[in-house]
């Protein structure tokens, strides 16, 4: 029963603090309605109106499968981003050698720009999944590569010479105490890459799938229907913080919970 008491006491904690961002997002709307009101419906269309046309998409137009596809495809390509990504920062972290080794091929694909490596993706793999998932991992790679690897190099030798002392193994020593300081480093490059991933397959889809997000928002563009354009953009931006909030958020939390007073 105490333990019972202790989780809803915490869920309870972790959504007042949500108010802020609750907040924040309440003056947004405000701000866009009354842009509408000044702009009209043709130019920005409510965010009723525009909730309205997403709504009625997704119920005669058979969205649920854009959604999905376009869920799978950005997906696919952060997680093998965060996967590889974070191990292979963390590795550097700690090899010099590595770090020297992988630090031009990370100079390079941060270098090029994601609609490059859109175009050569499709000329690649064609109106395929894997065009927007290659996208996602190689921009967003070495973002979570170097926040992982700035990680590993500023954890606290104090803390490995206490692990030390108590004769830690290497597997206790990374997790409790290397993972609590890099997580502090790599959440926000997570944040940074989901926005990312988002983006990119959105923008993948529009210029060569014919499934998706990205594509049900080129239909829109041809059909000048604003409204549905603007549905689109709440859905994405509604999934990103359902992941963030619902997923990374608590994992962050759970990792830093020693930091809590």
């Amino acid at each position: 029963m105490q333990n019972l008491k202790q989780i809803l006491a915490n869920i309870l904690t972790y959504l007042w603090s949500g108010w802020g961002g609750a907040a924040s997002l309440f003056i947004l709307l405000t701000v866009w309605e009354y842009g509408h009101l000044k702009m009209g419906s043709l130019i920005l269309p409510s965010p009723k109106e525009s909730i309205i046309a997403l709504a009625f998409a997704i119920v005669n137009e058979n969205a649920i499968f854009d959604i999905a596809i376009t869920f799978k495809r950005a997906f696919y390509g952060f997680g093998a981003a965060v996967i590889l990504g974070s191990a292979s920062g963390i590795i550097s972290g700690k090899s010099m050698t590595m770090s020297m080794a992988l630090r031009p091929i990370v100079t390079f694909t941060m270098g090029v720009p994601p609609i490059a490596w859109i175009i050569l993706a499709l000329m690649w793999f064609g109106n395929d999944d894997m065009t927007a998932a290659f996208t996602v991992f190689v921009v967003v790679f070495p973002i979570i590569f170097a926040s992982a690897m700035q990680g590993m190099r500023m954890r606290s030798t104090e803390l490995d010479e206490m692990a030390d002392i108590y004769k830690l193994s290497q597997t206790q020593k990374f997790i409790h105490i290397h993972m609590p300081q890099i997580i502090s480093y790599l959440f926000p490059a997570w944040i940074v890459a989901l926005g990312m991933s988002w983006k990119i397959v959105v923008m993948a889809e529009l210029l060569g799938t014919e499934h998706g997000i990205g594509a049900a928002m080129a239909m829109a563009r041809v059909n000048i229907d604003t409204a549905v354009t603007m549905g689109w953009i709440l859905m994405i931006i509604f999934n990103l913080l359902l992941i963030e909030y619902l997923f990374l958020e608590p994992i962050k939390r759970y990792v830093e919970r020693w930091k809590i007073p």
